[in-house]
């Protein structure tokens, strides 16, 4: 069912798929479709579901691996390079998560990204680090920043490694500012 959805996305927006078409695609029964989703949102969140939990494994290992302290960019980092992993390996999918295309897949998409990031945000905020700025505040600045930059490196058609570089040393580069946290006097 839901690579089916996937496939669709590519034909028609969301908001166009209908149940009855999506089992018909399937070879899916409506009832079974019912049995296992109360609507097309259920489904698509599910796969939204699906896709955080691999990151959320990807991010664990990288702090284990390369940020064992816990330090604060490396942390950023590491979040940010498990989003991109999710986001480039299941591409097919979250290419549909254009606002003006799809505003409910875009508007799940960022609120998965602007949760995980405020709660990684709000865990830094109980160690020692001051912040200067509510979680949520932070977090909505660094996701809007970087999902309008990466979106941006796309119109330009800027190679993904190169896109990976550059977004890390700008996140680098304001974690390491006192924009986010108080410096200690």
């Amino acid at each position: 069912m839901k690579s089916t959805l996937i496939k669709m996305l590519s034909e028609l927006s969301f908001s166009q798929i209908s149940i009855t078409e999506l089992c018909k695609r399937a070879d899916t029964s409506r009832i079974t479709f019912y049995s296992h989703y109360s609507d097309k949102y259920a489904l698509v969140d599910e796969i939204f579901e699906d896709m955080l939990e691999i990151g959320t494994k990807d991010y664990y290992r990288r702090q284990k691996e390369n940020n064992p302290q816990g330090g604060l960019v490396q942390g950023y980092v590491n979040m940010l390079d498990s989003i991109l992993a999710v986001y480039y390996d299941q591409f097919e999918f979250f290419r549909h998560t254009d606002p003006d295309k799809n505003p409910y897949l875009a508007f799940a998409f960022y609120n998965i990204v602007l949760d995980t990031v405020e709660q990684h945000t709000s865990h830094i905020q109980k160690g020692s680090l001051k912040l200067k700025y509510s979680a949520r505040k932070i977090a909505g600045f660094v996701c809007f920043g970087l999902l309008g930059f990466i979106n941006e490196c796309h119109q330009e058609k800027t190679p993904l490694e190169q896109l990976k570089k550059e977004c890390k040393n700008l996140l680098t580069d304001i974690l390491r500012s006192d924009v986010v946290v108080e410096q200690k006097g």
